[in-house]
């Protein structure tokens, strides 16, 4: 027996059994959401670091399932009353919020978690930083302004309503942004699975810009541990955090990753500018002008101040293998978009030759 454990005994008296100290229980956090590409990363995070974890949304996804000993509460997150009923009294250290996008909503949540939780989080976007960024690299005094993207104004609109209600009356706020966060199950690319397709059939694949634009992708397992990290940490309370890779890629590079693990080494790629994409595919335009065909570095300073352990431990090169291998396994997620394989022929007729590489 150690010291300390005779120390205990003698204590108890002659003859008495040691005490030994059952473990504390984890904190009680509450994952809004829960099944989405970042969220589902953070809910397997927390519960290996010992939360008790419960997460409130429609329905299990059967792409992202709940790990074990999850607790998992069904409700429409747009139906506060339903929300309620389902919550009834409970209270817990920590909510993090993943699927507020809109001033009502985030309004709604004020409502529903004020009193109940010791931190709430919010995850906006790092979308909402200033576009185009007038000085590299963003961190998170830079400016938040994106005149581009509606999504990106309402995420900067939730922000100054819960910061408001942190200023005014104490409401347990931290924001998170995360920007271009993947898992094996999503391509960073316009077309998806349909640009894998061509590059695999020796065709043409469309790539916004001159290709030479810089951007950041995060695997998801490594955002959730920084993201885990905040979680009940009172001095992360009226604090915003950046929470992204610090590799940067220009986008051809991220293309020919993506074909290197299809087994195409030699891709053919051609360029065309993001406002053309946008006048002939409106339905890419506002994530293109918004965010994608801007230059991005981040500096991640902040983040591991408070949780020392956070780095970007997984390359785009063993994530895109990742993302292979996956969308190998599941023959029902490689589907070509036929809109996307005419759209991407008709923008390769405009610029052919001198846009092919």
């Amino acid at each position: 027996m150690s010291g300390h454990n005779n120390d205990v005994a003698a204590g108890l008296g002659q003859g008495a059994a040691p005490y030994f100290a059952a473990p504390l229980p984890g904190p009680r956090v509450l994952f809004v959401g829960g099944t989405g590409v970042i969220s589902s990363a953070a809910v397997a995070r927390a519960v290996s670091l010992g939360f008790r974890v419960t997460v409130l949304n429609r329905g299990a996804s059967a792409a992202r399932p709940a790990p074990a000993g999850v607790e998992v509460l069904m409700a429409d997150v747009r139906d506060p009353a339903a929300v309620r009923r389902v919550l009834g009294g409970r209270e817990f250290d920590v909510v993090a919020d993943f699927v507020t996008f809109t001033t009502e909503q985030a309004r709604t949540a004020v409502d529903l978690f004020s009193g109940r939780c010791g931190h709430y989080v919010y995850i906006s976007s790092a979308s909402a930083y200033q576009k185009p960024p007038l000085r590299l690299p963003i961190t998170e005094s830079t400016p938040l302004r994106n005149p581009f993207w509606q999504y990106s104004r309402d995420k900067i609109a939730c922000e100054e309503l819960l910061m408001a209600a942190y200023r005014d009356h104490g409401f347990p706020v931290t924001i998170v942004r995360p920007s271009h966060t993947y898992d094996p199950t999503k391509l960073p690319l316009l077309g998806g699975w349909t640009d894998v397709h061509r590059m695999r059939a020796g065709l043409p694949v469309l790539v916004h810009g001159d290709g030479t634009s810089l951007w950041t992708l995060t695997h998801s397992d490594d955002f959730a541990v920084g993201f885990a990290g905040l979680l009940g940490r009172d001095q992360a309370v009226g604090e915003s955090f950046t929470i992204t890779s610090d590799e940067v890629l220009p986008w051809d590079a991220v293309y020919r990753t993506v074909a290197a693990a299809a087994g195409v080494p030699d891709p053919v790629l051609f360029h065309v500018a993001s406002e053309t994409i946008a006048a002939h595919a409106p339905a890419l335009g506002d994530g293109l002008l918004g965010d994608k065909a801007h230059s991005v570095i981040f500096d991640n300073s902040k983040i591991r101040t408070f949780v020392p352990e956070f780095r970007a431990a997984i390359p785009y090169r063993e994530g895109a293998r990742q993302i292979l291998a996956w969308h190998i396994a599941h023959p029902e997620a490689r589907v070509v978009d036929q809109d996307f394989m005419a759209l991407s022929d008709s923008l390769a007729a405009l610029v052919q030759p001198a846009g092919m590489n």
